[in-house]
């Protein structure tokens, strides 16, 4: 089951939280983990949003043998990412923040897989599992 909710607007920025947050009570995720969900969440969709001029957040809810998950992807049309490793540094910043966007979310996910190129947009795939019963 996937839902998927555009990203171009402000508006489309708290929306997509609100899908997270609910999506991780479905999954059942113990609240420590529906937080780290959802801050990775936010930084992914506003990159998109800001970064990206936009894009798609689709939201799974997978399972793999004895474990349940949250699949999140994030994807854009953007210029895409020149510098990978830079991106990832903490402290790396393109706008106002803090840098800590790309690898802060990648450390609050459990896979984290990036797909862009320079004039193609950017996917990132992130999740996170749970073995709660």
């Amino acid at each position: 089951m996937a839902s998927h909710h555009p990203i171009g607007s402000e508006e489309d920025l708290l929306t997509a939280r609100h899908a997270v947050r609910t999506a991780t009570l479905e999954a059942g995720f113990a609240l420590v983990d529906q937080t780290r969900i959802v801050t990775a969440a936010s930084e992914l969709v506003r990159n998109a949003y800001i970064h990206g001029g936009g894009g798609t957040l689709t939201i799974e809810l997978i399972r793999q043998a004895d474990k349940r998950g949250l699949r999140l992807t994030v994807t854009d049309d953007g210029p895409g990412i020149s510098d990978l490793d830079a991106a990832f540094a903490d402290g790396y910043t393109t706008g106002t923040g803090l840098g800590h966007g790309l690898g802060g979310a990648r450390r609050l996910m459990d896979d984290f897989h990036i797909h862009t190129a320079e004039g193609q947009g950017t996917t990132i795939i992130a999740t996170r599992w749970t073995t709660q019963p």
